[in-house]
């Protein structure tokens, strides 16, 4: 049952990487395999350092520009215990917030992710990642800003021109 939980959070964090099932589910696996192969220890942090590492290998870090559709894109993610219920971010309709996600870079959406998601501290986010505590920080804060403009001006009513 661990095993199954383990690989599940592995499956959506490469999902919140590549924001594209397909590709989760071989990053995820290539990790798996690697992981089995090299002996390393069955826990979230190798596992995420494994899968990050394969997309990084895979996209070149941030030259990545996400180009799926979203009927190809349909996240599954439930509602984790870590979200937060009074945060306006999760009051918008599934659609919105996939399209809002897809605009974030990849990093953005990386850091996002293992802080709401997962519940990782920044400093957590740091060691996984290999970035500066700042740059979390900093990637979590922009992210969190282009969801909230985007979700906000996306819900606002548009005035008729009379």
């Amino acid at each position: 049952m661990a095993l199954q939980k383990l690989l599940h959070s592995g499956y959506r964090y490469a999902l919140s990487l590549t924001h594209h099932p397909a590709s989760a589910e071989d990053i995820l696996q290539d990790a798996w395999v690697a992981t089995l192969q090299a002996g390393g220890p069955h826990n979230k942090p190798y596992l995420f350092r494994a899968i990050r590492s394969r997309f990084l290998n895979q996209h070149k870090r941030e030259r990545l520009v996400p180009m799926v559709s979203i009927e190809e894109t349909a996240l599954e993610w439930g509602v984790d215990d870590h979200l937060q219920d009074n945060d306006p971010l999760f009051a918008v309709s599934e659609t919105a917030l996939e399209n809002a996600l897809a605009t974030l870079r990849p990093l953005e959406r990386e850091a996002l992710f293992l802080a709401v998601i997962e519940g990782y501290t920044a400093q957590e986010i740091s060691a996984i990642t290999a970035q500066p505590r700042g740059s979390v920080l900093s990637l979590i804060h922009r992210a969190r800003q282009k969801l909230r403009h985007l979700l906000c001006v996306a819900d606002e009513p548009r005035e008729a021109n009379a």
